[in-house]
This record gives structure tokens, C-alpha cells and sequence, in this order.
């Protein structure tokens, strides 16, 4: 007798259908299971039947065969171990096989047969609404899966004895509530920043327009401080970032709890990771901290410490927005739409160009320490901004400092401007100006005639790219969104080229 029970397999945030096919044939007592199975799915056989012991139901001395198809596709995690255990009480007849036909199952069992969370709850429970199953999953990732819809029949049983005594109407399972995760603590605000005007405003202009921001100044300014408040400006995830957001955490076992929530995420890697930690891979391919980031921040401090070859790497996640792991025999693909800030000291010592300092290595100590960041790289930031010591005069008598509703209140309206022209547009991808494609940038910022000879003389003199043209045009548009203003002017493009040029361009354009 052959029992057949439905899972899945993850292929980057997508669920691939697996059939488990349980056999029950006479022989010597084994289980054996084939279909290209990880360690952690071949160890299973032992976890399955303690848990069977556990629940009161004892293997027939026969031999048990266990297929995973399709054979080709590599099966990895733990999650396998409830589609094998009910496969296995289905042949035996403890539960009817044609009640679980309608279901997807996922879990992993203890060895006193309760379930134990695993990751991909929410993109399973997506993979089984589509193909019109239910899901069966552990108790703690119910709330997850319960996101993927109102109408997906799911149910998250604490154990094997729950999921018998539910077939057989004696312990009918209720299903799971959507869960909420509530934001322990206060909430960073901008107000808590002393000084540091054009530093706020910079951030501003990227919360509104989504672009990458990099700062640079001396330590104890402030920089790690205006990047945290970062999320506190931006507007919340939409049910489709959202969706997107939760469904790469949860491939990441990363929801606590099974709880989602609308904040941006919020990704500080250390400069020690390495490639695979920041744009994902490994043994077990993970999304990295690229992916995570996704629809959020990623905070890179101390910039120019991280190695060049994983600077490197996230060149095509800044301009395509999405992280290509490719293997011999192995290619995944992760979303990866983040944007960047970063944070950098002007050199390695960190007073370069202070009042009364006066480094040993003299300008050599801050072309050395810049010239780690790569001119590609550096080419796809938009916002550049110095960010001087704080004064004491700030310190002392410090001004009364806008909170960062009144701020996240500009950068909503300037981001439903943008959302309503792209709209109107058919573009509905775009979101955001520093997204939208080269040739619509061309259409939506052209500029007045003064603005015009302006960006001109401007590209000549400092020698934009083409990519560095259309960014100053992506962040005058943004200005001009926050103005209010249909039309980009010369005030729009002379902020957004001061904030391209560099320190020592800007002195040479003086």
C-alpha cells in the first residue's frame, strides 16, 4: 500500500510542490528514504519513529520506503518529518489518507511527538492557496501561515495526537488568527538629534525619494544616530511590500513567533561578513542581509572597513534590486530592493580636515582609506553629505528640534505624489523616484531652461556618467515632490548636484 501526503520545497521565496510517497512492503524492518535527501531529511527516520513511539503507534516489522519527488530536486531542512510521520499513520491506518490528500504538510517533530516550528510557514501556506490545498503546520507558525488568506483551510496542531484526534472528530482544531508584532520600547526620533541640519534634510530627501545615502564625518557626530532614526521617516509596508518582506524573514526563520509587522525592516551588518552573509549562499543557500533588508535600510558603518569584493557584490542588488546566487548546479534568486546608507569616517585616523589636527600620513591617510569603495560603487549613491562635529553651542543650548512625525508626514506626501504619477503612468513596479526607469526619469524631471543649463555646465565640469546624470535628475525630482512642485527648477537641481559632488569637488567648483 502506497500513501501519498503533499509538501514543499523552497527555491529562493518560492514553494516548489514535493509528493511524499510512504510504502509499506514486506521485508527487513527499515525505513528507507530516497529523492535526494539533505542529512538533516535523512535523519528524520529517527525522530519520526521515536515520535510515532511517543504518540502510541509502533512500526509493522516490514520494510518502509519513503520517496520525495520529484527525485531530481534536492531536499533540505527538517521539515519533511510531519509529511513522512502522517504518511506513515496513513498506510498504517491510523488516520484516513484521503483526509490529508486536500493538505500541505511542513513541520518538525520532537522525539515525545509534539511539533516544532520551522521556517517557510508563510510561503508554504502561499504555494498551497494557489494549487487550492489547506495547510497543516506547527502550532507556533499558525499566526505566519494564517496571512496568506481568509479562505485556506489551516491547521496548526501541537502534535500528532491533536492531528489523529482532529480527523477523527474527537479534538477538532480551531484555525489560527493573523498575529500582530508589537514594537517593544520607544521608538527613535529625530528630535534626539542636536544639530546636524543638513544632515536631517539630506535624510529627508532620501526617506521621500528612496535613494542611497552615504555620510561622512568624524566619530561621535552623530552619523550611526541620523541612521537609526532612519526608519521612524519612512512610511509603512504596504500589503504587498509586506507580503514580500515576511514571506523572505520567514525563509529565514526570522518572524518571531509567527508575528508580522508593518516596519521597514532595519539591517546593521558588522564590516566582518562576509559575501555569502551579505548577499546570500552558504551550504544551505539563505537570503542575506541584502534580502532581508528588502523594502527597507541597510546600514552599512564603518563603509570602507568591509572587504571590496563584498562591496562589490551588492552592485547589481543597488541597481537591479534583487540577488542572484548562482552555483554549478544550484541557481536562486532573492529580492533585494533596499535602500543603502552608509556611514564613513573621512579617513582611517577619523579627524582628516578637523581644527588643530594634523595627520602624520598627511592626505595620503584619506585617499588610501577612500579608495577601498570603488567608483561603481560609489557612483550608485545619489545623496553624499559631510557631517562636522557637533558644536557645543548645540550641545549646550541645544535648538528645538522637529520629531519625526512632523518630518514622516512630509516624506508620506511626497511618496504618494510620486505614487499617484507613476500610477497614472501604468508603471505600477516603480514606487519611488530612485526605481522608476532611466527613460521615464527623462520625462518626469526635465527640467526648466534655467535648470537646464545649470546641470550642463555642471556635467562637464565635474564629468557625470550617465548614471550619475539621471541620479542628480531622480533626486531633483524628489525636492521638487517635497516642494510640492509639478515642474523641476534650478533650486532643485544646485541642491541635488551639492549633494553629488564630494568635499574636495565641491571645493575645486568654488
Amino acid at each position: 500500500m502506497v500513501s501519498r501526503v503533499s509538501t514543499v520545497a523552497f527555491e529562493g521565496i518560492e514553494a516548489v510542490p514535493v509528493d511524499v510517497q510512504v510504502m509499506i512492503a514486506p521485508g527487513k524492518m527499515n525505513i528507507h528514504i530516497v529523492g535526494l535527501p539533505d542529512k538533516a531529511v535523512a535523519e528524520s527516520r529517527e525522530r519520526v519513529q521515536a515520535a510515532l513511539h511517543a504518540s502510541g503507534l509502533s512500526l509493522p516489522v516490514k520494510k518502509v520506503t519513503v520517496n520525495l519527488a520529484p527525485a531530481d530536486l534536492p531536499k533540505e531542512g527538517s521539515h519533511y518529518d510531519l509529511p513522512i510521520a502522517l504518511g506513515l499513520m496513513a498506510a498504517l491506518g491510523a488516520i484516513p489518507g484521503d483526509a490529508i490528500a486536500d493538505y500541505v504538510v511542513l513541520g518538525e517533530l520532537s522525539l515525545d511527538g509534539t511539533i516544532a516550528p520551522v521556517a517557510g510557514a508563510l510561503p508554504a501556506a502561499i504555494g498551497a492557496n494557489a494549487i487550492g490545498k489547506g495547510l497543516i503546520c506547527p502550532h507556533a507558525s499558525g499566526p505566519e501561515a494564517a496571512w496568506a488568506g481568509a479562505d485556506i483551510d489551516i491547521l496548526a496542531p501541537r502534535s500528532l495526537i491533536a492531528i489523529a484526534n482532529h480527523f477523527r472528530g474527537t479534538q477538532v482544531l480551531s484555525r489560527p488568527e493573523p498575529a500582530v508584532r508589537k514594537m517593544a520600547g520607544a521608538a527613535l526620533d529625530l528630535a534626539d538629534i542636536k544639530g546636524q541640519e543638513s544632515a536631517k534634510r539630506a535624510l529627508e530627501v532620501a526617506a521621500a525619494g528612496g535613494h542611497n545615502l552615504l555620510m561622512t564625518g568624524p566619530p561621535g557626530s552623530g552619523k550611526s544616530m541620523l541612521a537609526q532614526r532612519l526608519p521612524s521617516i519612512l512610511p509603512p509596508l504596504s500589503p504587498k511590500e509586506l507580503l514580500e518582506v515576511s514571506m523572505i524573514a520567514s525563509i529565514a526563520g526570522e518572524l518571531a513567533d509567527g508575528r508580522l509587522t508593518d516596519r521597514r525592516p532595519f539591517r546593521a551588518p558588522h564590516h566582518s561578513a562576509s559575501m555569502a552573509a551579505m548577499v546570500g549562499g552558504g551550504l544551505r543557500i539563505r537570503p542575506g542581509e541584502a534580502s532581508l533588508a528588502h523594502n527597507g535600510v541597510l546600514f552599512l558603518d564603518e563603509f570602507p572597513e568591509f572587504t571590496p569584493q563584498v562591496l562589490d557584490a551588492l552592485r547589481q542588488p543597488l541597481e537591479n534590486g534583487e540577488c542572484v546566487i548562482a552555483r554549478a548546479n544550484h541557481r536562486v534568486s532573492y529580492p533585494a530592493r533596499v535602500q543603502l546608507v552608509a556611514a564613513m569616517n573621512p579617513c582611517r585616523c577619523g579627524m582628516a580636515g578637523q581644527p588643530g589636527y594634523r595627520c602624520l600620513r598627511g592626505p595620503r591617510c584619506q585617499a588610501d582609506y577612500r579608495a577601498r569603495i570603488s567608483g561603481p560603487l560609489m557612483d550608485r549613491i545619489d545623496i553624499r553629505v559631510d557631517v562636522p562635529a557637533v558644536s557645543a553651542a548645540d550641545l549646550i543650548r541645544p535648538s528645538k528640534a522637529e520629531p519625526s512625525s512632523v518630518v514622516a508626514a512630509r516624506v508620506a506626501r511626497a511618496r504618494d505624489i510620486q505614487r499617484e504619477r507613476f500610477t497614472a503612468l501604468g508603471l505600477a513596479a516603480a514606487t519611488t523616484n530612485a526605481h522608476c526607469a532611466t527613460a521615464v526619469v527623462e520625462d518626469i524631471a526635465e527640467p526648466d531652461a534655467a535648470g537646464l543649463a545649470l546641470l550642463r555646465d555642471a556635467s562637464e565640469k565635474l564629468g557625470f556618467s550617465a548614471r550619475a546624470y539621471h541620479r542628480v535628475l531622480r533626486v531633483a525630482r524628489t525636492l521638487a515632490d517635497l516642494d510640492g512642485e509639478a515642474k523641476v527648477g534650478r533650486i532643485h537641481l544646485a541642491e541635488s548636484i551639492s549633494y553629488r559632488m564630494s568635499a574636495e569637488r565641491m571645493a575645486q567648483a568654488a
